[in-house]
């Protein structure tokens, strides 16, 4: 069970940021510097943790280190021994202390109460729902019509700005497309479908020209092998808190959220579940040739 902390100023915490925000005109930005980490928790100290935490790529090798809570009224709901998922604020300011926000329990030491929204988190060999989407030609398809083959799914919003979240996942999938391109049986037994969680911005014509322009075909991609596909505003939730996608509002109209991309075999379970954005895409692709077979 993944349990997302409440506060009195978001009651929905998310695992890692996809924001950015304008600096004042000419003056250099003073947004402190975001990474995803995940770690457990060895002591809490008022208003701040002891974190054993993992590799943060470009920032710190796995290590245990205090932290300051940003929302320190999360503390209460923390115990030595739980897993979390967590945003590190990084202050430009050389001499500020990094904090953590946006805390996601994703095991708990300690189970107290019951979430009032509670996030799946994808296991190998569970069936997968018949999820219902509207594609970027504005047609209406289901999970379920794509039994037989293997299907790779992500999660992304077409105006994210940051390179490392969205981005990076639609430039792998565009990798994986090329490669199972090459080998034409496996291409025929694979598909890759982009889900948004943005439906009041992705209509299908954004959708077509965003995925268009990862395939390199632009306004020449039949979008055979590749669909770019959003849930209906009435269904996102489901579809998320499924797909452990957790999405809450930043700022200038961009989204915080979390990453997560799932690969289900030719019978419609899930075979693997890749979490973050530090996926190899060699991985990926020995994962669906075994999927596949």
């Amino acid at each position: 069970m993944v349990r997302r902390l409440s506060s009195l100023s978001l009651l929905a915490v998310l695992l890692t940021g996809c924001h950015s925000s304008p600096s004042p005109s000419g003056a250099p930005s003073q947004q402190p510097r975001t990474f995803p980490i995940r770690g457990k928790i060895v002591a809490v100290k008022g208003a701040q943790v002891d974190l054993n935490g993992q590799e943060v790529p470009g920032y710190m090798e796995a290590m245990e280190m205090p932290y300051k809570l940003k929302d320190p009224s999360v503390a209460s709901e923390l115990h030595p021994g739980d897993l979390i998922s967590a945003k590190i604020l990084v202050p430009q300011d050389a001499n500020g202390d990094p904090m953590l926000d946006e805390i996601v329990v994703t095991g708990q030491a300690r189970p107290d109460y019951k979430p009032p929204v509670q996030y799946h988190v994808p296991q190998p060999g569970e069936p997968v729902p018949d999820f219902k989407l509207r594609n970027q030609n504005g047609e209406i398809i289901h999970l379920s019509q794509f039994k037989g083959k293997s299907l790779l799914i992500t999660f992304v919003y077409t105006r994210c700005p940051l390179p490392d979240f969205c981005v990076r996942m639609s430039r792998n999938f565009a990798e994986i497309d090329k490669a199972l391109a090459a080998d034409p049986a496996l291409y025929k037994q694979t598909h890759l479908l982009t889900i948004s969680f943005d439906p009041a911005y992705d209509t299908p014509k954004v959708l077509r020209s965003y995925g268009g322009a990862y395939t390199g075909n632009y306004t020449k991609e039949n979008f055979a092998h590749w669909d770019f596909a959003v849930p209906s505003a009435k269904d996102l939730a489901t579809v998320d808190q499924f797909f452990n996608v957790g999405v809450t509002p930043g700022d200038a109209r961009s989204l915080d959220h979390s990453l997560s991309t799932i690969l289900i075999g030719k019978d419609g379970k899930i075979a693997a579940w890749y979490p973050g954005n530090d996926w190899a895409i060699t991985d990926v692709l020995k994962d669906i040739r075994i999927a596949a077979k």
